[in-house]
């Protein structure tokens, strides 16, 4: 399963789905890697994300294709087994708070507006569509898209890297803090926090919220608006459900081993920051945010939390993804953006056919991470 190695050796700082997922496309166009991550695999963004796969709502035309283009790709992930429990297309189902039904009415007409597979729904009619989940909870109207679907980031990632090892790439772990190393204008390496340093041709920083501040030494600025937030994982649940809910008051998804994945925004003034500048959530918010979810589902089944997670969720700061090469350091590319799950896969081909070719691909140009200091 090995790929012959070519003359381009690339070091990619981030173990989560986009790092993971450039570092094994560059495997297979026959590059060699190293992959450096500040904790472990995982232990970033992508062990907390709620990973719905989908292109809902109102977004750039770009950003839209870009996401369809990175569920094409689950797909073809998912035909090659459909019985993986961390893979799984049930649709998803929007609505809004009550008494906003316009809401729901003018997303469904969006997504039907631009091909989006998108039915607006009673409460009544969701049981025909969509199993276990209580219609009374549901206020007007409601958006269900037959065509969406969700994926466990972390079963992800360790899929790939079986890939990874097997075409002989290097990962190194816990390697701290690191920054980028530049000679003569250009990337030239990773270094770690002990001192030890990857030489490299090639560069990739795709470490979460903390790509901007680490292109930052290099007089790169790229906005950041990442928030703290939180995802729930509960016990068991044996609820049934297939869709992944976005809801006034809690988004749910199944989760393999049948508990749920949870999460929201409500909550995020809540968390509290430590000393060390680690974050929590509080118990009894997380005790509302189980009971919320309950609420959701059919037969109102108590939910325990199992873990909760709480961490910096990467967002830049016009809500765009920022994907490609720096011009103020060449042969340094970036790869930062808020549906890293939608786009995981999809970002690292694209990324990998760049550095491989030395050529631009069209799906990433409005991308560029230049946008922001031009403006």
């Amino acid at each position: 399963m090995t790929s012959p190695k070519s003359e381009t050796h690339v070091a990619v700082l981030g173990g989560g789905i986009l790092g993971v997922s450039t570092a094994v496309h560059l495997l297979r166009s026959g590059a060699s890697v190293v992959l450096i991550t500040e904790g472990e695999l995982s232990s970033g963004a992508t062990g907390r994300s709620l990973s719905w796969l989908n292109s809902a709502g109102k977004r750039s035309d770009a950003y839209h294709h870009l996401r369809m283009a990175g569920i094409d790709r689950y797909r073809t992930l998912f035909a090659a087994d459909p019985t993986r429990e961390w893979l799984q297309f049930g649709g998803g189902l929007f609505w809004a708070p009550a008494g906003d039904a316009p809401k729901a009415e003018a997303r469904h007409e969006y997504e039907q507006s631009h091909g989006y597979d998108s039915v607006l729904v009673k409460p009544e009619q969701i049981s025909a569509l969509t199993p276990a989940i209580d219609a009374t909870a549901v206020s007007d109207a409601a958006v269900f898209n037959p065509g969406e679907g969700w994926v466990s980031l972390p079963h992800l990632v360790a899929h790939l890297m079986e890939e990874f090892r097997a075409r002989g790439g290097e990962l190194v772990t816990n390697a701290g803090k690191s920054r980028v190393l530049a000679e003569d204008g250009k990337a030239a390496g990773i270094v770690t926090e002990d001192g030890t340093t990857y030489a490299a041709d090639r560069i990739v920083v795709a470490c979460g919220a903390a790509t901007p501040g680490v292109v930052e030494e290099h007089g790169v600025y790229i906005a950041d608006a990442s928030p703290v937030s939180a995802l729930v994982i509960t016990e068991p649940a044996g609820t049934g459900l297939k869709a992944v809910l976005n809801t006034p008051r809690a988004a749910v998804r199944p989760n393999p081993g049948g508990g749920l994945a949870l999460d929201h925004s409500w909550y995020e003034e809540q968390i509290v920051e430590a000393a060390d500048g680690t974050f929590s959530l509080p118990d009894d918010v997380v005790g509302e945010l189980t009971e919320e979810a309950s609420r959701l589902l059919e037969g109102n089944p108590q939910l325990t939390a199992a873990s909760c997670k709480v961490g910096r969720k990467p967002v830049p700061g016009d809500g765009e993804p920022v994907f490609g090469e720096l011009e103020k350091l060449p042969g340094c590319f970036v790869a930062f953006s808020h549906s890293g799950a939608t786009v995981g896969l999809i970002a690292g081909e694209l990324l990998s056919f760049e550095i491989v070719t030395g050529q631009k691909h069209p799906m990433l140009e409005t991308f560029r991470p230049e946008r922001f200091s031009r403006s």
